[in-house]
């Protein structure tokens, strides 16, 4: 087996280049959130041996509050530290990504302002940690967003030609991106910032019946409306309950009424 002294695979693209912070952030992010998912489902099923919700009297503590006080720490200190060593990056790193996972666990309750952890609406909280993880997972495997790439191109020759036509592009680029997202298209939008033929294909497809494109751009056009309703039912359909599946499988149903 090669060492990481001995220039292995993990010495070669993780720390060379400097993305040990991130690759530390990424695991404790997975920790954190494998971590007070099982505890949320131990406290649901009512385990006596698990502790329960942390309570101030009445005032329940959501694990949203511990998280946001995590991930103030680790970043004010990564602020405050003079030239810090990437030891030192990494660990800041790794208690900020606990924090997020806390913070994202409760993505859904941030939304809505309520409580809806395990009601429909709180299947978001699930898809941004998922999003979160796909995309620093793409940048750990060498994947950068389209824009950044151009931009160090850039910097190797400077020249006004060249910064106008980087500042195009990137504005085509977020065009597309917006257009998108706007579509209803959300992993679309954000792998296509990696990969921008995802973008043009989002963008010129129709858009979701329910996305703001299609309650702006549809209205009136009902062939179009119906158009997209039977591509959902046949297409979108299927994929969304093969992960709705897949992540109850890991998190817990949602299935309670909405309170």
């Amino acid at each position: 087996m090669v060492t990481l002294a001995q220039g292995g695979w993990f010495q070669r693209e993780i720390v060379d280049p400097g993305l040990l912070p991130l690759f530390v952030f990424l695991c404790s992010f997975i920790a954190g959130f494998g971590f007070i998912r099982f505890s949320v489902r131990m406290i649901r099923a009512q385990v006596r041996w698990w502790p329960g919700n942390v309570r101030t009297g009445e005032l329940h503590i959501h694990h949203v509050v511990f998280g946001v006080v995590f991930m103030l720490v680790s970043g004010v200190s990564l602020i405050l530290v003079t030239d810090p060593t990437n030891t030192v990056k990494s660990s800041l790193a790794g208690v900020f990504g606990v924090g997020a996972a806390l913070v994202l666990d409760e993505f859904a309750l941030i939304l809505h302002l309520r409580d809806v952890y395990w009601t429909k609406a709180g299947r978001t909280s699930v898809d941004a940690v998922f999003v979160a993880v796909a995309l620093c997972g793409l940048v750990l495997l060498g994947f950068r967003p389209v824009g950044v790439i151009d931009w160090a191109d850039y910097e190797s020759d400077p020249t006004l030609g060249s910064a106008l036509l980087l500042v195009l592009f990137v504005l085509v680029e977020l065009g597309l991106a917006v257009v998108t997202l706007l579509k209803g298209k959300v992993w679309t939008g954000l792998l296509g910032l990696f990969f921008i033929p995802l973008l043009i294909v989002g963008a010129v497809r129709l858009s979701r019946p329910q996305a703001p494109w299609a309650r702006w751009r549809y209205h009136n056009k009902p062939r179009r409306l119906a158009r997209a309703a039977r591509r959902e039912q046949r297409w979108h359909h299927p994929v969304v309950n093969a992960k709705i599946k897949f992540q109850e499988f890991l998190t817990g149903r949602h299935d309670l009424p909405d309170r």
